[in-house]
């Protein structure tokens, strides 16, 4: 019996549509890490399709890193790669639910602590003022994604560590409950490896590939209200955006050579030098 997804009536090509079925069922976990995806035979009868659309569809979750084909052994689940689009301030329980995963946490530690410089300025604090620390594990379908550390001014941190954690995400917890509302957040994203206690907690090889995230988020007032560093996995996650066109001040003619720095033409005396000497009759006078 052909899935509810799947239709031929449908605008969408078919190896595409089976591409996200599989997708879908990878996300969901309904094929373990390591394991084997049925073969081309039994998803040519599954979809009633060719094998030519069945394996631009597997081509296409290769391309994606989320299976490897071997030739003459079968296809083989690597893990699937969660895609996310930084367009909006949003959170991890929001995106992931928004992206059909199910998201839970592991509170790891909350206390408080003074804010030492860096996290001082980040929520325009003086240094040595109090602050909440939370770290936390952000998991998708059971799967440790990310490892966030956060921090709240002690005013609004104290309500926050009060709360169940586990279930409540922070930013929720500061609109829905503490009445905070947020307007923007700052991002700086850049590579990073996973030091051992990251690794540890990730559930992946230290010295593996992360993303660092370092997040501001400001209430509609303008105040910094939540500063974050959030560890994302390199093999389980992929930023996506959509940038508008922003055309530079200067046209393409600003970047044709200047006409009196072109090249002479071979016989050319150079004229830009004064003190060249001058060659006549087989002479060399200086000028």
């Amino acid at each position: 019996m052909l899935e509810k997804e799947f239709s031929r009536d449908s605008p969408l090509p078919l190896y595409y549509q089976i591409c996200q079925i599989l997708r879908g069922e990878l996300a969901q976990g309904n094929y373990p890490l390591g394991s084997s995806l049925p073969s081309e035979s039994e998803l040519i009868k599954r979809f009633q399709v060719s094998r030519t659309t069945v394996r631009k569809a597997l081509d296409e979750l290769a391309l994606e890193g989320l299976i490897h084909r071997a030739q003459g052994r079968g296809t083989f689940v690597l893990g699937f790669r969660i895609e996310q689009e930084l367009t909006a301030l949003t959170g991890f329980v929001e995106d992931m639910l928004e992206l059909g995963y199910r998201p839970s946490a592991r509170v790891v530690k909350v206390e408080q602590t003074l804010a030492e410089g860096h996290v001082a300025k980040m929520l325009d604090l003086a240094p040595g003022a109090p602050v909440t620390y939370i770290e936390r594990i952000r998991l998708a379908n059971d799967e440790p994604i990310s490892f966030d550390v956060t921090w709240l001014p002690q005013a609004l941190g104290d309500r926050v560590a009060k709360e169940n954690l586990a279930l409540y995400p922070i930013y929720s917890l500061l609109e829905d409950k503490i009445g905070v509302l947020l307007d923007r957040a700052t991002y700086q994203i850049e590579s990073a490896l996973a030091m051992d206690e990251v690794a540890r907690v990730l559930e992946i090889e230290p010295g593996s590939p992360i993303f660092l995230i370092e997040r501001t988020a400001y209430s509609i007032e303008g105040k910094p209200v939540d500063y974050e560093k959030l560890h994302y996995r390199g093999d389980r996650i992929r930023f996506s955006m959509m940038l508008n066109r922003k055309r530079p001040p200067w046209r393409l003619e600003a970047l044709a050579p200047n006409r009196s720095s072109a090249p002479a033409a071979p016989g050319d005396r150079p004229r830009s030098d004064p003190a060249a000497p001058i060659r006549e009759r087989g002479q060399t006078y200086e000028r």
